[in-house]
């Protein structure tokens, strides 16, 4: 059996983050992490966005902090929190006297559809890029955030792109339908073939068929349809969830000490809101991750920052924090429209999000109008 200090279930941003945040408080206690990744941490959005704008790929890898024992490819199994131990998929065990699960997301799948790559991971990357040489035609399933940057990232890289989805316009969850609608219409004028209310019937590495009789041959498929929180190890031994970790304002789970679970996994207080979150963007990944790390040491610090997110659809650019959802109220105030304005979400009067679009430094102006809950930005 191994033992160590802190144990950190999980190698991205997150745990890397969390590290760095147990370090700035403890330079000596013994710290492993473990990923099922066979990859040491790496920076996630670069896989949709910089790796397709000409960035190396040895870009991607980010610096761990000092002294920390890193075990890739493993998979933690079970957890037994009265004896603080863990068990990997190799059996070996490890005993703690602080976790953190930092466990992420999984890519949802359409059940069925082998030969998919649900774009995720550094070997979803490699993968796509290798069956997919310029020239050649790829169908890209989703039109939210994944599937609108990897479509335009293929497209300024040669690739022909069909891409399909089943909302009136891309990224309709976030955007106001005039904006999706917008967007879709720009992408048709940047060359790639969008599809919308296209449901898919079935799909393979090849080919997709939609439930409108649609059938479209491709050299690859690769889709962004969202992810699911990976509680499936925290449920196992009875921890609170609702879509992720129940997490209070240190990243503590409620009625464990001594059990912490941070980023994509964790259902966090938005004090600023009054409500809780789940946020699966890097922002948060990085932040929270730091955040909660730090009180695993002894910080105890509350984490009080409203993350922001923001993605780069060819020429369009796009930053964000709150609450982002086209189903509330919204305040559109457009120097250009669609082409450069804010977008002010509203619920019971109070501003709950706001979208910057193509308009820049305003992040800070953003989250203290969500603090101070009431008004809407202005260009």
């Amino acid at each position: 059996m191994q033992t160590t200090k802190y144990l950190i279930v999980g190698a991205g941003m997150t745990g890397d983050m969390a590290a760095k945040g147990i370090r700035e408080h403890d330079s000596d206690g013994s710290l492993t992490m473990i990923g099922a990744d066979p990859h040491p941490p790496y920076k996630r959005p670069l896989l949709t966005k910089g790796l397709w704008q000409g960035a190396p790929e040895e870009k991607v890898w980010r610096e761990l902090a000092e002294g920390v024992e890193l075990v890739t490819g493993c998979r933690i199994v079970s957890l037994d929190l009265a004896a603080h131990t863990a068990t990997d998929d190799a059996g070996e065990e490890y005993q703690w006297e602080k976790l953190l699960l930092a466990t992420g997301a999984k890519p949802r799948e359409i059940p069925g559809a082998e030969g998919v790559i649900w774009y995720r991971t550094l070997d979803d990357y490699r993968r796509l890029r290798e069956i997919a040489p310029e020239g050649s035609h790829v169908v890209v399933i989703g039109g939210g955030f994944i599937g609108s940057e990897i479509a335009a990232g293929l497209v300024n890289n040669g690739r022909r792109v069909t891409m399909l989805f089943p909302d009136p316009g891309i990224g309709f969850r976030l955007f106001p339908l005039g904006l999706s609608q917008f967007v879709a219409d720009y992408y048709r004028e940047k060359g790639v073939d969008v599809r919308t209310e296209e449901l898919v019937a079935s799909a393979s590495g090849n080919q997709v068929e939609t439930e409108s009789g649609l059938t479209l041959d491709a050299d690859a498929v690769v889709a962004g349809l969202g992810v699911i929180p990976d509680t499936e190890l925290a449920e196992s031994v009875g921890l609170e969830t609702a879509d992720g970790i129940v997490v209070d304002e240190y990243g503590r789970v409620p009625s464990h000490d001594d059990v912490f679970a941070a980023g994509d996994v964790a259902r966090f207080p938005v004090r600023a809101l009054g409500t809780t979150m789940r946020v699966e963007h890097e922002d948060h990944a990085n932040m929270h991750g730091k955040a909660v790390g730090a009180n695993m040491a002894g910080a105890g610090v509350p984490y009080d920052h409203l993350p922001f997110f923001y993605s780069d659809l060819f020429d369009l650019g796009y930053e964000a924090v709150g609450q982002v959802d086209s189903r509330l109220e919204v305040v559109e105030d457009w120097q250009e429209p669609c082409r450069k304005g804010v977008v002010t979400y509203v619920e019971d009067g109070k501003p709950r999000g706001v979208l910057l679009w193509n308009v820049w430094d305003k992040i800070d102006d953003a989250r203290d109008l969500l603090r101070a809950g009431e008004g809407a930005l202005a260009v």
